[in-house]
């Protein structure tokens, strides 16, 4: 079987500030150095278990931060760049999906660097009423394909979010969140072999593990950080301003709501 990996940052092995995730900031390209380490990891485990091919989407920021040549042998793809909208472009000719690397939503409590989407310009997202966060929205692509998200790695806080929507999700838990920039991590090569070890037995026990699927239609609402910042949109019919900061789109698919906010 083919598998999609999902990378993002904030939640990769030995992140904890934001100097380390922030492009042109001092400890950016270490971030990127773990994150690469990380993928190389987590298709190592896959590979080994006994996955075709692994296909990796680099999801943070401009989708710019994996180091291409250090990349190793174990990953088949890379997808890079705008790819329009789709955000888990790939899936297709694959049967599962990992988030490698997340974070926990939006102001939950003693996560490292917890966010949605993006910590500048967006205060909160909710699915059908309910406050979620990146995990959610992924897991809920995949799961209107279909396919589950088979295994996530983060801090402790993504691990509890993640298996209260997908229960025998696997869940490579590399560090422990004290404060927004700070906690309790596992030293690198210890992280990494976690990674690689949980991806194998993620693989291993694709079958018990069932995809998201939210009750449709999808309703995403959003909640953004400044006044006047709601979308000139107000007159599609999917679209409910709820608020001066905060308003609500419809649609049949969670891609097509994701990208229709």
């Amino acid at each position: 079987m083919n598998i999609l990996i999902m990378t993002d940052l904030e939640g990769i092995s030995g992140i904890y500030a934001s100097d380390q995730v922030l492009p042109g900031e001092r400890r950016f390209n270490e971030g990127r150095e773990f994150m690469t380490a990380d993928i190389n990891a987590c298709a190592r485990g896959l590979k080994r278990a006994g996955a075709k091919k692994v296909y990796v989407r680099d999801c943070h920021g401009g989708s710019y931060t994996l180091i291409q040549e250090r990349i190793s042998e174990d990953v088949d793809y890379l997808i890079l760049g705008d790819v329009g909208q789709d955000r888990l472009l790939g899936l297709d000719d694959c049967q599962a999906v990992i988030l490698l690397g997340y974070h926990a939503m939006a102001g939950a409590s003693s996560a490292i660097l917890e966010h949605t989407m993006s910590s500048s310009y967006v205060q909160n997202y909710w699915i059908n009423g309910k406050k979620a966060g990146e995990f959610a929205i992924d897991a809920g692509i995949a799961g209107d394909m279909g396919k589950p998200v088979i295994m996530v790695s983060g801090d402790d806080k993504l691990c509890t979010e993640a298996k209260s929507l997908v229960p025998d999700i696997y869940c490579a838990e590399v560090k422990k969140g004290v404060t927004s920039f700070g906690g309790i991590l596992l030293p690198l090569e210890k992280a990494r072999k976690l990674i690689e070890d949980t991806a194998y037995e993620a693989y291993k026990n694709i079958d018990k593990i069932k995809p998201l699927v939210f009750k449709k239609p999808i309703r995403l609402r959003v909640e953004r950080v400044e006044r006047g910042r709601l979308p000139l949109l107000a007159s599609k019919p999917y679209m409910k301003i709820i608020d001066a900061r905060t308003y609500e789109v419809k649609a049949d698919t969670m891609n097509e709501a994701l990208f229709r906010i």
